[in-house]
């Protein structure tokens, strides 16, 4: 066995990738997540993190509900709009088809396959991520799909480096 970093370890397992909209006060955010994953089967709850570098984590301290959309190896297009882009120079949402849900979370009409959540709890270990725990409300999906993986947006230069969080612990 042979020293290695985090970084190795977790590019062999190459995870999926998805984007997470939301809104508070009339402000859409949307960010582009790696770190995602279901954490409870009764009752259904999913945690994803968001970069405190990002615009959508600013927004998300103020919103209950959430969007999250399952990229499909078809939309690295989406993935870079929404991961190279940062929402405080541009509304990532313009010239894109998007519903609003009733709690004003925006739906990606070209990413159907998504579940919008509400939130239990945010969670801040200290890192350059904060985790949100969330309740499942509702699902939609076209069924299986081949997803859109880390090492297809290993090229994308993010909208902010993980070192430009707002708030040091």
């Amino acid at each position: 066995m042979s020293e290695g970093s985090i970084d190795d370890l977790m590019s062999s397992a190459d995870s999926p990738m998805i984007v997470v909209t939301t809104s508070a006060e009339g402000e859409r955010a949307g960010c582009l997540v790696g770190f995602h994953s279901q954490s409870s089967i009764s009752p259904e709850h999913y945690c994803f993190w968001l970069s405190k570098a990002n615009h959508t984590y600013r927004v998300s301290l103020r919103s209950t509900h959430f969007a999250v959309h399952f990229l499909t190896a078809e939309d690295l297009a989406v993935a870079e709009h929404f991961g190279a882009l940062t929402g405080e120079e541009t509304d990532k949402f313009s010239g894109l088809d998007v519903d609003t849900t009733t709690d004003g979370v925006p739906l990606l009409r070209a990413l159907p396959n998504r579940m919008l959540v509400k939130r239990i709890v945010m969670s801040d270990d200290g890192g350059d991520h904060v985790g949100v725990t969330a309740q499942v409300v509702s699902v939609e999906t076209t069924g299986s799909f081949a997803p859109l993986r880390l090492s297809d947006v290993g090229d994308l230069s993010p909208g902010h480096d993980s070192d430009e969080r707002v708030i040091d612990p």
